[in-house]
């Protein structure tokens, strides 16, 4: 297919204008002549969200195999930083992946543009809730490190 139709099936997958070109970018980088490669390829939300960047692009089953590597690895501090580093090179891979698959099913079951167009803006987005649920998780991760230091400010006087 043509660059232009590939980039509006990404940009009606992704579902974000402000990321968009990024995503497109990344893509056509995994593409090599028609070969999905997966390579490094860094983004700063992957790293800082793990799990939850995973939930937000909708790729499940990539998430929960990275919650509980990152549950078991998170216990053991180098092991828990290198699946983060891990992560924020590789996760983007992994919503690459489910584009291609949903964009194969898409054009199998529709011949006209538009509609698979409005197929993969369906099929893709993000989860908007899970925003929300990492704001609480930081919001809950600071009130106890801020608990913490009172305890421990008051103990020493």
């Amino acid at each position: 297919m043509d660059e232009e139709y590939s980039n509006k099936m990404i940009e009606a997958f992704i579902d974000k204008p402000s990321v968009t070109a990024w995503y497109q970018n990344s893509f056509k980088m995994y593409d090599v002549n028609g070969v999905d490669t997966m390579k490094w390829n860094w983004s700063w939300w992957a790293f800082g969200g793990g799990f939850l960047y995973l939930l937000y692009r909708k790729e499940y089953l990539s998430a929960l195999i990275l919650f509980i590597v990152s549950s078991i690895a998170g216990m053991i501090f180098p092991l828990g930083l290198v699946i983060m580093i891990l992560t924020g090179g590789f996760a983007t891979y992994f919503v690459y992946k489910r584009y291609k698959q949903k964009l194969k099913e898409v054009e199998n079951m529709l011949e006209d543009v538009d509609e698979r167009v409005e197929a993969m803006r369906t099929i893709g987005g993000y989860n908007q809730w899970v925003i929300w649920v990492y704001g609480v998780f930081v919001a809950i991760f600071l009130l106890v490190i801020i608990y913490f230091l009172g305890i421990f400010i008051n103990y020493r006087y």
